[in-house]
């Protein structure tokens, strides 16, 4: 099971960090994902990280404003997006793969998800 937080209401050029908590031990071969949802569109790639390595991989559209990271001893991964953009307005969704590290911008490869957390940027 995975569980997000950190979503709120943040204003333009401010920074919020998501995160996601995995229940139950992550082993290794399993790549957590963070995709999004904006209203009206469709879920979108942002990032992604295999957890035994910490190997990561942005979209290019948060890349140089967004990082992950991971904290293995709480089963826990981040996402610090910094300069934040009104149209980074969306749901943020964490999920778990065991696909080949270049198809994980694939969400269809995603077999378990967390609900999401809402992130709203406006002023």
């Amino acid at each position: 099971q995975l569980v997000e937080s950190g979503g709120r209401l943040v204003q333009p050029g401010g920074s919020l960090r998501l995160s996601c908590a995995a229940s139950g031990r992550l082993f290794s071969g399993y790549t957590l994902g963070w995709f999004r949802q904006a209203p009206g569109k469709e879920r979108e790639f942002v990032s992604a990280m295999k957890w035994s390595g910490g190997t990561t991989r942005l979209s290019d559209s948060v890349k140089g404003r967004f990082t992950v990271s991971r904290d293995t001893a709480k089963n826990t991964m981040f996402l610090q997006m910094n300069n934040l953009k009104p149209e980074d307005t969306a749901v943020y969704y964490c999920a778990a793969t065991k696909i080949v590290w270049s198809a994980v911008a694939n969400q269809d490869y995603y077999t378990v998800w967390g609900q999401g957390t809402l992130v709203t940027v406006s002023s």
